[in-house]
């Protein structure tokens, strides 16, 4: 590791900073011991905090990331990779930071610079490890892309890194070793919370604002397993932004976000100055939670506000959303016509994925048709480079689905799978959700683009478009970490033929060094 980076890492855990850094950075992984709602435990984070410092560009911006590992625990998975959620990676397949899909992971001591550009995107994303349970142990951070000709900026005054809202799950165990069933200890909203029966004086989050201002709030699930429904006591706000699209605006009174879920509103500071409860309910389908020991939620505090919790016990009169966020109710601001034929099956490729559950004696196993994904010795896109032509040719057996070029895309998932309602999330596309959960009828005309979608429960069978405009490896699974863990994902290999024509002189030495260094750490120290 270089002088240089050795200098910013240690400047920033010295200062605890962390404020944006982008589109050229430096991003250190280490493990640190820190206690978010009370309880003291190790973990692997970006830049030293979690979530880890806000990376920042604007729309086009080309972004180099030289991530850094420096993980020293053993208890941890040492090595890592990072994806940039919602970054479609328009040919550059390889930056996509899926391990086992498009590159070998990173081990200790070594560095990588992640080199890709924002085309054409803006709005809200973020950043995690895509190497086994990691990002459950705290590695995960915004990513922000900027738009300069914002056609909604006339709609608010401020956005800001104070203005980002993240919701996580948080574990007091390690994610290399979980229970047979994994189930979370608290919520953190901004890094902070508090666990039932923990200490009440953990500090929980607060978000500032000041009388008669409007303000941006960008919203984001960083969740491994619980969706949350997110709302601020006494106060509405509309939605003008879904994962990187730009929506009609939308007034609503709560929004439940699955993991992997960005939105943004638009709050308007329109009440009596005071202090007001943020609400983020974590939902599981094994577990009835609340508002009990002051957990799962945070503090919006007006200027001149006293410091203090609001006055009302947060599990006592609990508000009734009156105008939840239905996701029908979305529609993209400007047209973004869906591929294909506008009728179920009207696409060039049809494709209905079932989603199959097995109870182990050690725990559980998904399966999709059949198949559960193992993460492949040599990534999907390195099988590709070395000469195989044809999907049927790549593993894992079974869960690679070829997809020719410039062809529209439809994929129906039906819900009801144990362990649900699923969140799925597609890299390398944004997808028009034609059929939503909790809806019947389709929507050819102006439905939501976005790339994370629950499929709802029994009775659902929701349906995506997309269009093959992107080569490479691209993996579709379920948001929720554990379940990604034990099988519930698949890979649609986009344009094979001509996947190594597509990224000849565009794919780094250093990419192509990633899995001899990885192999050779791994022989050597029995990972």
């Amino acid at each position: 590791m270089s002088q240089l980076r050795s200098l910013v890492f240690l400047l920033a855990l010295s200062a605890g900073v962390s404020a944006s850094i982008g589109p050229g950075a430096v991003l250190p992984i280490v493990n640190k011991k820190i206690a978010p709602d009370g309880f003291l435990r190790q973990t692997t984070l970006a830049g030293g905090t979690h979530p880890g410092p806000v990376i920042r560009g604007q729309k086009n911006a080309e972004f180099t990331i030289d991530v850094v590992d420096l993980l020293t625990d053993k208890t941890l998975d040492l090595a890592t990779s990072i994806h940039w959620h919602g970054l479609l990676q328009k040919n550059s397949n390889y930056e996509d930071g899926a391990t086992s899909v498009t590159q070998c992971p990173l081990v200790p001591a070594e560095s990588f610079t992640y080199d890709f550009k924002a085309l054409d995107q803006a709005g809200t994303f973020w950043y995690h490890s895509h190497f086994g349970g990691q990002y459950c142990d705290g590695l995960r951070g915004a990513f922000i892309v900027e738009d300069p000709n914002d056609p909604q900026k006339s709609l608010y005054d401020v956005d800001n890194d104070n203005t980002i809202i993240s919701l996580s799950d948080w574990y007091h165990y390690l994610s290399t070793s979980p229970p047979a069933i994994p189930a979370f200890n608290s919520t953190l909203i901004n890094g902070k919370g508090r666990y039932v029966g923990g200490p009440q004086n953990a500090p929980l989050a607060v978000v500032s604002v000041t009388k008669g201002t409007r303000y941006r709030f960008r919203l984001i699930s960083m969740s491994c397993d619980p969706s949350f429904v997110f709302s601020i006591d006494g106060h509405q706000f509309t939605v003008i932004e879904v994962e990187g699209t730009n929506v009609q605006p939308l007034l609503v009174d709560s929004i439940e976000l699955f993991a992997g879920q960005r939105y943004s509103v638009v709050f308007k500071a329109d009440q009596p100055i005071g202090n007001y409860w943020i609400r983020a309910l974590p939902k599981v389908s094994t577990r009835i939670l609340d508002f009990s020991d002051h957990t799962n939620v945070a503090i919006l505090r007006y200027s001149g506000a006293s410091i203090a919790d609001p006055s009302a016990d947060p599990n006592v009169n609990i508000p009734v959303s009156q105008l939840p966020l239905v996701e029908t109710n979305l529609h993209p601001l400007v047209a973004t016509p869906v591929p294909g034929l506008p009728q179920p099956g009207g696409a060039d490729i049809n494709i209905n994925l079932d989603v199959g559950f097995t109870s182990l004696p050690n725990g559980f196993q998904f399966s999709i048709n059949g198949f559960p994904f193992e993460p492949p010795t040599v990534p999907v896109l390195l099988q590709i480079l070395s000469g195989a032509q044809k999907a049927s040719d790549l593993l894992p057996a079974g869960t690679v689905y070829g997809l020719d070029a410039n062809k529209s895309v439809e994929i129906t998932i039906p819900g009801g799978a144990t362990g649900g309602p699923h969140p799925m999330h597609l890299h390398g596309h944004a997808f028009w959700v034609v059929r939503g959960a909790g809806n019947s009828s389709y929507n050819f005309v102006d439905p939501i683009v976005r790339d994370v979608v629950s499929i709802g429960n029994t009775g659902d069978n929701v349906t995506i478009r997309f269009f093959t405009d992107n080569p490479g490896p691209w993996f579709l699974h379920c948001h929720i970490d554990w379940h990604l863990a034990n099988g519930f994902a698949v890979v649609f290999a986009e344009d094979v033929p001509d996947t190594s024509a597509a990224f000849t002189g565009s794919i780094s030495a250093a990419w192509k060094n990633l899995c001899p260094v990885y192999n050779t750490w791994a022989n050597l120290t029995g990972h």
